[in-house]
């Protein structure tokens, strides 16, 4: 695209989805030559030069200081949204629609408080790095990143009804394809919980000099707009987006080492195996995460188990290996199922490693993930607090004996795999920066 050495920023969101997925594109750039800075939240120091970036790093709240004679502790990634989602997370066992108030809205809060807190902020990061292309990677509009003067590029990493249309579910709802009545009832409620803060962030954007909002959406469309998730599960058939919108089939990062420690007896081949993860936030229910061990417990299976923040209140079983943080792209290639929460990171990467999938979604946008993996055949819904055992057993039973659609899904991998969704998206980035320069 160009031979040019650019400078590129990446301002993901604190959690690791979106951090993850920066982290792949932003390593292709690398490979290719260019500058790649992070306006990351704090929390992230010192992880992301380890990988070769710049830093210039962003407080979403006042920091507060360790008190005089006290040692500082630092900050696991994302601690931000980790605290809070524990917080919060017994609202989990509410519907999509009850957790818009209790669940969702509160998530929008934050975020909008952070957004205000670190405005001067990133104002200044972006005079001193002088990027040529910015990349945000959130769901909510910083208006220093719309007004800096230079192109500007939105990632979807969350599941793409976050772009709203006629003909599709809305987001954070969960609701089948063909259920329109719960669409309108779904869309009332949301409007009735969410213009308030909508009205009031808008009028705020404009202040920053930034163009408005569209109707209740937080964030505005960029230059161009990247978005992660596999044609297969895509709703362009029934909600076409236009030219400045790219999908990405996948975006898995190359920057992960396999665990040196795995047993053998995974990978041989001797019984089936299980990659089980809620991802860094889920993974704070612990009574959920023990309900799920304790029925894999009593199967014929090895299962990974990704631990979470709160690994030492979990214990394992014998036909069990996990740890706090494992290296999730390196381990489902190896996996014969994945039991998810369906995260859009570990939803698109189970796909494009060819697995069938137990999603059990707790919020936000893992409700239309795992409605989208059930209705498209590429694995099964399941309620995270009302199975029983014998049931969750019988569904990993079933999936592991289709042997059909394991191989259907696979083949589906190896297609994703060679669309180089990493390359695409460096491109459209790398285009962006030609544009401005021409």
């Amino acid at each position: 695209m160009t031979d040019e050495r650019r400078t590129f920023l990446f301002m993901p969101e604190s959690a690791y989805g979106p951090t993850n997925n920066c982290i792949g594109i932003g390593n292709e750039l690398l490979q290719r030559g260019h500058r790649v800075v992070f306006a990351a939240e704090r929390s992230w120091e010192g992880k992301l030069t380890a990988l070769g970036f710049e830093e210039d790093l962003v407080d979403l709240a006042p920091v507060e200081e360790p008190a005089e004679g006290a040692e500082e502790v630092e900050q696991d990634a994302g601690q931000f949204w980790k605290d809070y989602i524990k917080e919060v997370s017994p609202e989990f066992r509410k519907t999509t629609t009850e957790q818009l108030e209790t669940v969702t809205l509160p998530i929008w809060e934050e975020l909008v408080g952070g957004a205000k807190f670190c405005e001067p902020q990133l104002k200044d990061i972006i005079a001193r790095v002088q990027p040529d292309v910015i990349i945000e990677d959130n769901v909510l509009t910083f208006p220093a990143l719309v007004t800096a003067g230079v192109p500007f590029v939105r990632i979807v990493s969350c599941n793409p009804l976050e772009v709203p249309g006629e003909g599709i579910a809305p987001v954070f709802s969960g609701l089948a394809k063909d259920d329109a009545a719960g669409w309108a009832a779904f869309r009332a409620e949301y409007e009735r919980t969410h213009r308030p803060l909508w009205q009031d962030f808008d009028a705020w954007v404009q202040e920053q000099g930034a163009p408005p909002l569209p109707d209740l959406q937080f964030i505005h469309e960029g230059d161009e707009n990247l978005y992660v998730y596999p044609e297969e599960l895509d709703y362009t058939d029934v909600r076409p987006l236009g030219d400045h919108w790219h999908r990405l089939d996948s975006s898995v990062r190359e920057t992960e080492a396999a665990p040196a420690d795995l047993p053998e007896s995974f990978t041989d081949g001797s019984r089936p195996l299980i990659y089980f993860s809620l991802g860094s936030l889920g993974s704070a229910d612990v009574g959920l995460m023990r309900r799920v061990i304790a029925a894999l417990a009593d199967l014929p299976v090895n299962v990974i188990v990704s631990k979470g923040p709160l690994h030492d209140e979990l214990e394992l079983a014998d036909n069990m290996w996990g740890a706090e943080f494992l290296p999730q792209t390196k381990l489902l290639p190896l996996a014969d199922l994945v039991i998810t929460h369906g995260g859009n990171n570990t939803t698109t990467e189970s796909l494009h490693f060819g697995k069938p999938m137990i999603v059990l979604p707790l919020f936000w946008d893992q409700y239309d993930n795992a409605q989208r993996v059930d209705e498209q055949g590429y694995g099964v819904r399941v309620d995270p607090y009302r199975f029983t055992p014998e049931e969750f057993q019988g569904t990993v039973q079933r999936l592991l004996d289709d042997t059909e659609l394991r191989a259907r899904i696979a083949a589906i991998g190896e297609s994703i795999r060679s669309r180089g969704g990493l390359s695409a998206a460096a491109d459209v980035i790398e285009r962006a920066s030609v544009r401005a320069h021409a």
